[in-house]
């Protein structure tokens, strides 16, 4: 988990209104062995449990130094233990998220909980490149809050209110509540087509098969799941349903998938109101759950397609990071890490959902920034602005325990310099790290980072970082609650895209 002692990085202003953006910044980042990673080389588990990055740039990493397992550094090939301790210290770009605030609707001090609304785009805990740009994050740094309880969870593109307990005791008995069912839950969405008149019952079963991206499906394995909609207008301006939806469990992405199944997807909804990845029938009705062996190594956009691609390497070899040696193929780089945390064998009709999913989002991220920048460096990944000097032998952590040291690294030309800061230095050294400003890449005009070499996207429009689904009422032990409608179910609403 990330440290509690480190700084808050500056807000900066993005070059679109409307967003709220930080500046870059280097993070240490402690982790212990999951279960689910034991008996597996390092570097085919950063890959398969993440996407943010290529295949290439992984092993680059790894080879540069910049992670330790147990105080020594970890190459592609070093095999997690039980037990282990896995540190690193990460140039983390957050996500920009939307400008609108935080609103606290009630602090009840009395009884100890708040009431908030959420906005859109903000994940409720620390997640992937998410850290200060989290609800737990926000409420400590911006209103003062150091211990809150985040029972009910919205996901990061759903906005609305959400009830926060600020004592454990509270927490457990409302969370009780939550699970057996006695909270009452009111949400509203807007739909793509004209929802019918009389009330929809879906009761599908939901399942989660692809871990990297939170991709849920009805399959008949999946936890059971129930969801009243009922139509609150529809508007033939956009050709769009404002409807009430009222969840009696709490699936991942229940009303998201429910709504799909029943042709009506909510409308903006970038996974599952996507023809790109579902097909013309935007996923009515389900996909085949028969199992399925098929799988196909990842390829770039046709557009991108030449004889090299950082996402396979190069035959034989490691694809040019700091050190070259013979090597296999990982699951990653064969397609076959789809399904890899699926509790259920696939379907090809899932596997090419999935396969579609991850090839729309590597085309919108633009693979030839990737062969055309990141490899260019010619010196080990490490914070620029930090020199440490090597450390002596007895200053190397053995196996678990206290952070210590690690042992130091050589750089692509030879030269010694340090593998990656330890926990206390990094703490220590952190707030006097000033951010680099974007490098261009004199071939392809990209901006980029000239700490981790990231290519730097363009500013997103705020529109585009929240879905129409908006929990809007909750009834519960502590009494009812509920925010005003959002802006996009009023009538009359005219919809930008």
């Amino acid at each position: 988990m990330p440290t509690e002692r480190e700084s808050t990085p500056q807000p900066t202003h993005g070059s679109v209104p409307g967003i709220r953006k930080l500046t870059p910044y280097w993070h240490p980042y402690t982790t212990m062995a999951k279960e689910r990673w034991l008996g597996r080389e390092i570097l085919e588990v950063v890959s398969t449990e993440f996407r943010d990055r290529s295949m290439e740039y992984y092993r680059y990493a790894l080879e540069s130094g910049v992670t330790s397992i147990n105080g020594r550094p970890a190459k592609p090939d070093t095999i997690i233990r039980n037990g282990d301790r896995i540190e690193n210290v990460v140039h983390r770009h957050e996500p920009p998220i939307t400008s609108t605030p935080v609103k606290i609707i009630l602090h009840d001090k009395e009884r100890g909980f708040l009431v908030i609304n959420k906005p859109g785009s903000i994940p409720v805990h620390a997640t992937g490149r998410y850290y200060h740009h989290s609800l737990v994050q926000i409420l400590r740094n911006d209103f003062g809050f150091d211990k809150v309880y985040t029972i009910n969870r919205l996901d990061r593109l759903t906005s609305g209110l959400m009830i926060v307990p600020l004592n454990a005791d509270l927490a457990r008995s409302l969370s009780a509540e939550f699970v057996n069912g006695s909270v009452h839950k009111e949400y509203i969405a807007r739909c793509k087509g004209e929802f019918p008149v009389d009330e929809v019952v879906c009761e599908e079963p939901l399942l989660t098969v692809d871990r990297q991206m939170g991709l849920n499906i009805v399959h008949p394995e999946g936890k059971p799941a129930k969801t009243v909609f009922n139509r609150i207008r529809y508007d033939s301006n956009t050709h769009t349903t404002v409807v009430r939806c009222r969840p009696f469990t709490g699936r991942s992405h229940q009303i998201r998938v429910h709504l799909q199944y029943l042709g009506y997807p909510i409308a903006n909804d970038p996974i599952y109101s996507e023809e790109r990845i579902w097909g013309p029938n935007l996923g009515k009705g389900g996909v085949d759950v028969i199992p399925s062996a098929e799988r196909a190594a990842p390829a770039p956009p046709p557009h991108l397609r030449n004889e090299y691609s950082p996402e396979s390497f190069r035959t034989g070899t490691d694809g040019g990071g700091p050190n070259s040696h013979e090597r296999k193929l990982l699951p990653r780089e064969t397609g076959h890490d789809i399904g890899m945390g699926s509790p259920v064998p696939l379907s090809a009709d899932a596997v090419q959902v999935i396969t579609r999913l991850r090839s729309m989002k590597d085309e919108d991220e633009d693979w030839s920034r990737w062969r055309d920048v990141v490899f260019r460096a010619k010196g080990a990944l490490t914070p620029k602005t930090v020199r440490i000097p090597p450390l002596s032998p007895q200053n190397r952590r053995k196996r678990g325990g206290a952070a210590e040291n690690a042992t130091s690294g050589l750089d692509g030309e030879g030269e010694e310099v340090a593998a990656q800061l330890s926990l206390d230095e990094a703490l220590v050294r952190l707030p006097t790290m000033e951010a680099s400003e974007p490098a261009v890449d004199p071939d392809t005009g990209t901006l980029y980072c000239p700490e981790c070499y990231l290519p730097l996207h363009p500013d997103p429009r705020p529109e585009s970082l929240y879905i129409f689904l908006h929990a809007f009422k909750y009834t519960t032990s502590l009494g009812s609650f509920e925010t005003e409608m959002p802006e996009w179910a009023s009538e009359g609403w005219k919809w930008t895209r």
